[in-house]
């Protein structure tokens, strides 16, 4: 009897051992080993195709899907997401200023924090390798827009990855800041230091202007809103008089404003959904451009205090419960005392607090330089992202 039990016990052993079934002797299969397989399954390699939407990646700054692609528009948008795997593109959609030279969209795209791409956009379609390995990874890609709205838009078509499961977006930041500025925030002619030469998105880079790295400086989610040459009240112009086309006010609730299309589609057309971006805080760099405009005349400059206080009521009403920061100062403080006008009638006639002004340090072209035009250089942006982190982390602290 003893040597039947053990032949018995080991044939047992041998048809758990073939089947992988312990205890089930039906001849059906066990469930937990259907979910094992199927896991093992998942885990694979596999190419894939993933439209740039919410479920898949993080939006930075603003952006708008259209027809199944995700449009950068503004300075510093874009996208991130986390993988597994061993490769990843992008495939772009170029609008109709792929032909102009200086106005083609600039992207950069970055694994784990390292830029690995910088490139411009010179067809209506292309694809962009970003990461490629021999062995599964696990990385983070991002892939922002350096160049500003107003000379030309991309638009993100897929991103393609070979991939063990799906792509995720990177998580939300605790604190959110929204910048919005002109040249100075959009990075203008920051890869040219030669002060003689003008713009070109191809030396335009708003990761190395003083909002981007404020927030980096912070670890805060950013979004710009900032066009090269605007104003409160008048754009740039060196003959005094006012170039109202090209007014922030005017543009701040659109998702964008841009010269270029895309088979029929414009950015302007687009009104920006303010639930999809709440700041902790709204910093307004705004009247560079509206001091050549002003000079020293003060009826002008109380057409610009009246101006700037009416675009704070609108910023308030889109941002109720955002801390407002006006900020000047970066390339010349001509309207430094307006803006502390700006701010004090504006608080007393609203009785809103939760609002003031700051003003930056000169740029010292002869200690740091000039960009082109006479611009900011990243040693200048530098300081400029410093003081700035340091004044939201003193009202934080307050």
């Amino acid at each position: 009897m003893n040597i039947a039990k053990q032949l018995l016990s080991a044939f047992a052993a041998l048809t758990v051992a073939l089947t992988g079934c312990a205890g089930n002797t039906s001849g059906t299969v066990d469930p937990d080993a259907e979910e094992q397989v199927s896991e093992e399954e998942v885990m694979e390699l596999t190419q894939k195709t993933f439209a740039a939407d919410e479920q898949h990646v993080k939006m930075l700054g603003r952006t708008h899907a259209e027809d199944g692609i995700l449009w950068l528009a503004l300075s510093a948008s874009g996208v991130e997401f986390t993988m597994t795997g061993t490769s990843a593109s992008v495939t772009l959609a170029g609008d109709s200023m792929v032909s102009a030279e200086s106005n083609r969209a600039r992207f950069a795209a970055y694994v784990d924090g390292k830029r690995v791409a910088d490139e411009m956009v010179t067809e209506t379609e292309q694809t962009v390798e970003i990461f490629s390995s021999e062995t599964e990874k696990e990385v983070t890609v991002t892939l922002l827009k350096l160049s500003e709205a107003a000379q030309s838009t991309v638009g993100i078509k897929s991103i393609n990855v070979t991939s063990v499961g799906d792509i995720a977006p990177t998580p939300e930041k605790e604190l959110k800041i929204e910048f919005i500025g002109d040249s100075i925030t959009c990075g203008y002619g920051v890869d040219d230091e030669d002060r003689n030469h003008h713009f070109s998105t191809a030396t335009e880079d708003a990761t190395k202007a003083y909002a981007y790295k404020t927030a980096q400086l912070l670890g805060a989610d950013y979004s710009l809103v900032s066009y090269s040459g605007h104003g409160i009240v008048s754009g740039y112009t060196t003959k005094g008089k006012k170039v109202t086309a090209q007014q922030v006010p005017n543009m701040y609730e659109q998702f964008a404003r841009s010269y270029g299309n895309y088979n029929g589609f414009n950015v302007s057309s687009v009104d920006w959904d303010f639930s999809s971006f709440t700041p902790d805080f709204v910093v307004i760099n705004l009247g560079t451009n509206d001091a050549s405009y002003t000079g020293g005349d003060e009826e002008l400059i109380r057409e610009y205090i009246d101006a700037y206080k009416a675009f704070l009521a609108t910023v308030r009403k889109d941002n109720p419960d955002a801390y407002i920061i006006c900020a000047l100062g970066l390339m010349g403080q001509d309207l430094c005392k307006a803006i502390d006008t700006v701010v004090s009638e504006y608080t007393s006639e609203s009785g809103d607090e939760r609002i003031s002004a700051f003003r930056l340090t000169v740029q010292d072209g002869g200690k740091n330089g000039y960009a082109a035009d006479w611009h900011p250089t990243a040693a200048s942006h530098d300081i400029a992202a410093q003081e700035m982190a340091a004044e939201i982390q003193r009202i934080m602290a307050e």
